[in-house]
Formats: C-alpha cells, sequence, structure tokens
C-alpha cells in the first residue's frame, strides 16, 4: 500500500503559499493515536508553562538587566528580552535559586542600601541591585505569578520575615515595604523552603518554618525539596514529618547532566531520554500515593530541562574560598559560557521539552507547575546577547504549547513503532490530545522522533479517522541538528501548514512537532 502523503502549505515572505509534497514513509515507520472523545477530558494546571531564573551566568545580569544598554529602560530592564519571554506567556516564575539560595539574605537586597557580598555558591560578586522589588516587578511584567524560593539555612525568622515583608498588609514589615517604594502587598502565593536538601534534620525544619509562614499568611502554598536526581526517591519521614503542613512537592532533574563535565550528545542520544520525564513523573506520583497523600500533596516540577547548565568546580552544596584574581577561578567561571553554544540546541531540545510537558499534562490532576530551567540563557529559550536576542527551538516548542493547546487534555491512546539507538529505544510518535472549554475545537500535539524518516500516523477522534485538510503549526528544520543563532535566527521556526488526511492516515516530518486544530463536530 502506498503510505499518504503530507501536503505543506508554507507562507511566504510575499504571502504565497508555496505547497510542497514528501515522499511516501518507509514501510514499518508507523503510529497510530485514538483520543477517547467520549471521556471527560480535565483541567491541566497551565502553569507547568512556568519558567525559573537564578543568579547565575547570564540569567539577571545581561540577561533581564542590562542597565546602559540602549535597549533597557531607564530601570535597567531589557525591553526586548521582556517582550520575547511574554511570547511564552509565562504563568509563573521561580526565584532567586537554585544553589544561589543558600548564601542568600533577602534583606541585602531591598532599600536603598543594597549590600553587595561574595556569593561563596557561584563564585562571583553579588550585587544584590535585583532583590525583591525587582523580581516582582519583573513578574508583573510578563503577567506571572512569584514563586520564592527560601534559603533554608537561614533562620526560620528570617524565612517568616519574607513572606511578612511580601505579602502583610499593616504592621512593622509591610511599613517597611512602603518606605522602599512599594505599600501595596506583593501577595506572593507560592514559597518554597530550600533547594535540593535533605536529611532529618532539613525535614524538621521544613515542618517548624511552613507552620511559621503559614502563621503569617495562611492563603500561601509552600513546598521543599522532594527529590532531585534520576532515582525520584522521596524520604518517607518527609512525608510523615511535613507533609501535612505542605501544598505541592518540588521535584528537579536534568537528564543530561553538564555540572561538572560539558556534555554535547547527539540528537538520537537525545531522543533515548525522551521518555524518561513520563517515567520520572509516574515515580514521583506513586511515592505520594503509597505516603497516602495523593490529592493532598502536588508536584512542582520547579527545575528542569534536557540539559543542566554547565558550571564546574562550584557547587551549591560544597562551597570554596573565592579569589577573583585567581586564573584557575577566571577560567571556570569562563567555562560557563559553554552553555550559551547555539550549536547545542537543536530540534532535540524542542521534541524533549514537548516530551517533558505531555508528561505533565498526562497527570493533570498531579503535576500543578513546572519551571523550565532557566528562562534565558544558559540553558534557556531564549538567549540574550548585548544585540538582540535568539529564540532557540526550545522556544518555539514552548510557546506553541502554551498559546495553542486547549485548556482541557483528554485521554488518547498511542501505539507506535520505536526508534533505536545505542541499545535503548523511544517511540516514534508521542502525542497530547487538548480540547477548549466550549467543547469546540481539538488541539492535538504530534512529534515525530524520527531525524530523518517521515512516519504514517493514523489518526481517529473515537471511531472516526480524520479525513481531508486540517490547519496546523509545524516546528522542523532543515536537519535534526538545526539550530538557530545571532547570524540565522529563524532556521528554525513555526510555520502555519495544512495537514491532508486521508482515511485517518498522514505522514508526520522527520524531527518535527505539530499543532493540529480540529473541529469537534465534523
Amino acid at each position: 500500500m502506498t503510505a499518504p502523503l503530507l501536503a505543506l502549505a508554507l507562507s511566504g515572505a510575499a504571502g504565497v503559499s508555496h505547497p510542497l509534497q514528501s515522499e511516501p514513509a518507509p514501510e514499518g515507520h508507523r503510529a497510530t493515536i485514538v483520543v477517547d472523545v467520549e471521556g471527560t477530558a480535565v483541567p491541566y494546571d497551565p502553569m507547568v508553562f512556568g519558567g525559573f531564573i537564578e543568579h547565575l551566568g547570564k540569567q539577571i545580569y545581561g540577561g533581564f538587566i542590562e542597565p546602559g544598554s540602549p535597549l533597557s529602560d531607564d530601570e535597567g530592564f531589557r525591553l526586548d528580552v521582556i517582550e520575547a519571554i511574554r511570547e511564552l506567556t509565562v504563568p509563573v516564575i521561580r526565584w532567586p535559586g537554585g544553589c544561589f539560595v543558600d548564601s542568600y539574605h533577602w534583606r541585602k537586597g531591598v532599600g536603598e542600601d543594597r549590600q553587595p557580598y561574595d556569593d561563596d555558591r557561584w563564585g562571583v560578586r553579588e550585587p544584590n541591585t535585583f532583590g525583591t522589588h525587582e523580581f516582582i516587578e519583573l513578574c508583573r511584567r510578563l503577567g506571572a505569578e512569584p514563586y520564592i524560593c527560601q534559603n533554608s539555612l537561614a533562620e526560620i525568622g528570617e524565612m517568616a520575615d519574607w513572606v511578612g515583608y511580601c505579602n502583610d498588609t499593616e504592621g512593622p514589615l509591610a511599613e517597611e515595604r512602603a518606605r522602599n517604594g512599594h505599600p501595596e502587598p506583593f501577595g506572593v502565593r507560592f514559597w518554597s523552603v530550600g533547594n535540593e536538601k535533605g536529611g532529618r534534620g532539613y525535614i524538621d525544619k521544613v515542618r517548624d518554618t511552613a507552620i511559621a509562614m503559614k502563621r503569617v499568611d495562611p492563603t500561601i502554598e509552600v513546598t521543599c525539596s522532594g527529590s532531585h536526581g534520576p532515582r525520584a526517591h522521596i524520604d518517607p519521614y518527609l512525608f510523615e514529618t511535613a507533609g501535612e503542613h505542605l501544598d505541592l512537592l518540588s521535584v528537579h532533574e536534568y537528564w543530561v547532566p553538564n555540572y561538572q563535565q560539558h556534555q554535547t550528545p547527539d540528537y538520537l542520544a537525545c531522543m533515548m531520554l525522551s521518555e524518561k520525564p513520563d517515567a520520572h513523573v509516574g515515580a514521583v506520583v506513586r511515592a505520594i500515593e503509597s505516603a497516602g497523600m495523593r490529592g493532598q500533596l502536588r508536584i512542582a516540577f520547579d527545575e528542569w530541562n534536557l540539559r543542566s547548565w554547565h558550571h564546574p568546580g562550584f557547587s551549591g552544596h560544597h562551597p570554596r574560598e573565592v579569589d577573583p584574581s585567581d586564573p584557575e577561578v577566571i577560567a571556570l567561571l569562563a567555562a560557563r559560557d559553554k552553555s550559551l553554544e547555539p550549536s547545542l540546541y537543536t530540534m532535540a531540545d524542542a521534541l524533549f521539552c514537548a516530551s517533558f510537558f505531555n508528561a505533565c499534562m498526562r497527570h493533570p490532576g498531579e503535576v500543578t507547575m513546572a519551571n523550565i530551567a532557566c528562562l534565558v540563557n544558559q540553558t534557556g529559550p531564549l538567549y540574550v546577547h548585548p544585540g538582540g536576542v535568539v529564540r532557540r527551538t526550545h522556544f518555539h516548542a514552548m510557546a506553541m504549547y502554551a498559546n495553542q493547546l486547549g485548556s482541557r487534555v483528554a485521554a488518547a491512546h498511542i501505539e507506535s513503532d520505536r526508534l533505536a539507538h545505542a541499545g535503548a529505544s523511544a517511540a516514534l510518535v508521542d502525542a497530547i490530545a487538548t480540547v477548549d472549554e466550549s467543547g469546540q475545537t481539538w488541539s492535538i500535539a504530534l512529534m515525530n522522533r524520527h531525524p530523518s524518516d517521515e512516519v504514517v500516523c493514523t489518526l481517529r477522534l473515537g471511531d472516526a479517522p480524520l479525513e481531508g485538510p486540517y490547519s496546523a503549526t509545524l516546528l522542523s528544520g532543515d536537519s535534526a541538528d538545526a539550530f538557530n543563532d545571532v547570524e540565522h535566527p529563524d532556521r528554525v521556526t513555526p510555520h502555519p501548514i495544512e495537514l491532508t488526511f486521508h482515511a485517518g492516515a498522514v505522514s508526520l516530518p522527520p524531527h518535527s512537532l505539530c499543532i493540529l486544530k480540529v473541529p469537534a463536530k465534523q
């Protein structure tokens, strides 16, 4: 049987359609997706499209903040960066760390008398010009909820006071905030007790801090370190001791750990990791359920990315003395710029990003937040340079998911051939099916992970196979290794297309992400 062809209608610069025809997909590259249209589609939390920023590398200074730049306003905010991040409709931003928070004391970053200090976690001088007020202002400009991560090594009173400073409507802390230029409360809803900590002493402190913070503001939602790393293990003592005082549980994982050794796995190696987020979320859900806390504790996957950023020689867990004139220190700090190399961020990053979102959306009652680490520079979706910005491949994947999907997710049964590499495998095709609140339009995300071949995908809404043309948005590149850089910022960009189905089947282009629009009543 001849495989159906994919008809692409790409809009040219002059608005002229250029229909392209693909060759038939080889036999064996096939997948079937059946969307459950009779079951109940349930809301997922859009906070899974959240972000994270930390005082490392060029995320804050040289990212969102660059005083004196012709692209910045009088307050030092890079307006082009803010405009670009708005395209992602980021609903929540976590700050200030990350490992950075272990030596952060919030009072040094408020008021006119800011106190710079040597940050032994990252080996730099922290000027403290970006503090609580500046973070809240950034969130307001982006329309995002602020999420503050506390220094769990600080005194409990210091942590509780930060809640009061942000949220009190009256009293000494509210008056202090007013003197510093903001009479109205900030209304920070999300708070974390520490970053990537463990052990009984930490867990006891989580319990006591959560109680103290909620005594200040009972409306806040509190989380703490639940699991970080590939095992997805959660200490049962955490559930027993602090669980009743928590609302969320923080989970962290980077599937290419670049902390000390800078790794550059190829496209296929990255695709072999693309099903791991599903397994990771599932393991955390099972741990919460085993503790009898499913429904009470939800997951904040508040640090994630395919790749972690590179920071050799320093660690938030093992601080070292820093001499900024030491040639070794200078070389270690310069090595962090390896994470800025444009060629790292290929279609692998875009498809992994989509795979991660699919994993979160398959657990809509359990995963209430996720925060890509980080939003700008290092491994983030937006690269910021002195002359402008570059939207990396995963920027476009994030924008497609945040802006083009429906608000409810439906069950979908997926059968797919496997993509094999180096003794591992992953499904060639993955998908998530959403519908708008009115039930009128389906938005279905489809990805083909194969680096070079099309996959014939049969799609049915219930018993009805799709037939004829449908509008869609396609993200792909001229190769699986395509990336965007300063010289070629639009090498990988989404395009409007038309997908034509025959008896439910269509050929998905290689290394591609597509969001398809289908009317509910055909």
